[in-house]
């Protein structure tokens, strides 16, 4: 597969936390799925965990080289952790229409993260040519 592009980003940890503190569901629910919230929120180090999301989610969308235009919204991007652990990236509604329209097939992202800082990299990938 070739590569369409590639997106990275940092937060700090205890951005995301203020936010939690301060909106609670209403800012969780605006930026994370159902099932990225349960995965989060059961975590020793739950804050490191949703800024690990909030980075790849901006990482994807400077892969697929859109920003947050489009009218893409922040839960149409969704990361689920395959049974070994790794990351893996959901496309739901405008995200995955923007990604057909691009002739991306899939998105690769790896996330890391600490007490202070979340980082993310992730790389598009044009659809397999059947050919």
């Amino acid at each position: 597969m070739n590569v369409f592009g590639i997106g990275t980003d940092i937060t700090e940890t205890s951005r995301i936390e203020d936010m939690i503190n301060k909106h609670a569901e209403i800012f969780l629910d605006r930026v994370y799925t159902l099932a990225e919230q349960e995965y989060c929120g059961i975590r020793k180090a739950a804050g490191q965990h949703y800024a690990g999301r909030w980075a790849a989610k901006e990482a994807i969308l400077k892969s697929m080289g859109t920003g947050w235009a489009k009218g893409i919204h922040w839960t149409d991007i969704e990361i689920i952790n395959k049974m070994g652990g790794a990351p893996q990236v959901f496309l739901h509604r405008e995200a995955r229409s923007v990604c057909d329209q691009k002739g991306i097939g899939e998105i690769l992202i790896s996330i890391s993260h600490c007490k202070e800082y979340a980082t993310a990299f992730a790389t598009a990938l044009f659809k397999k040519d059947d050919s």
